[in-house]
């Protein structure tokens, strides 16, 4: 067995971004350890220093997880290049990186983390993890065009074809709509598909964290029996990080919108 953690899992248990953004900035020559270069796939031994963009990374001891309502026009990235990053923007005073992506046009509920874990497990297509939006579109909505969303729609620059899903009319041009998977600019592009135009997107539901009332650019902890019950529907995803307490924490790339 080989010793040491992999330089892009260290990082992402460290609290500092998700492995992928990880092996990025290996990549770009950001990241060091005792002095050298990482490269892809360098391992991190006990007693390594690690530094990232300059500074010298130290675990996060406290498990942090949080609810944000991101508002059009910030970027879910931590990329500091990105001025709109989401980071940035909701200024937590902990290192913490968001869950996924929801693109810069639409709004709605993000979940930020340190906890490298729980990244891995929910962004895993194969999980099954319902993510709920609602919709408008710029024309009137056709019974054919919601029976073509629940359906499964070709996705052809992907070369996929989409879960079949559930649809719900709310009025005249908005409809809800529940994910278990998420392509890049996914409800975007099935829309698209039927000649229709999103207007208006906002993700109000991932797995059983509501956005509820919450004011956008705000956020809020998932803690409690939130967060207990996000443990259980968990449970059958692989490896999740046992919490330290029982009332939960203080405080391909996806992007469905």
């Amino acid at each position: 067995m080989e010793e040491g953690i992999r330089i892009n899992k260290f990082l992402s248990e460290a609290g500092v971004c998700s492995r992928r953004e990880a092996d990025r900035q290996v990549e770009a020559g950001n990241v060091t350890i005792d002095g050298s270069v990482a490269k892809q796939g360098s391992r991190v031994k006990p007693g390594q220093a690690v530094f990232f963009q300059g500074k010298e990374v130290a675990k996060e001891e406290e498990e942090i997880l949080i609810a944000v309502h991101k508002p059009v026009g910030i970027v879910c990235t931590a990329e500091k290049r990105e001025k709109d990053n989401i980071v940035d923007f909701v200024h937590y005073p902990k290192r913490i990186y968001p869950i996924g992506r929801l693109d810069k046009d639409s709004s709605g509920l993000i979940l930020m983390t340190n906890m490298g874990g729980i990244v891995n497990q929910m962004m895993r297509a194969a999980n099954m993890h319902e993510r709920e939006y609602v919709v408008t579109v710029n024309r009137p909505l056709s019974d054919s065009f919601l029976r073509g969303l629940s359906g499964g729609v070709p996705l052809e620059e992907l070369g996929v074809m989409t879960r079949k899903c559930t649809v719900e009319r709310l009025g005249k041009r908005e409809f809800r709509i529940i994910l278990t998977q998420g392509y890049n600019r996914q409800i975007r592009r099935m829309c698209e598909y039927f000649g229709y135009r999103v207007e208006r997107l906002q993700r109000i539901r991932i797995m059983n964290i509501m956005l509820g009332d919450l004011k956008p650019g705000a956020y809020r902890p998932v803690e409690g029996a939130e967060y207990r019950e996000l443990k259980r529907r968990m449970a059958g995803s692989g490896s999740f990080p046992a919490h330290g307490k029982k009332e939960g924490p203080n405080g391909r790339k996806t992007t469905n919108g």
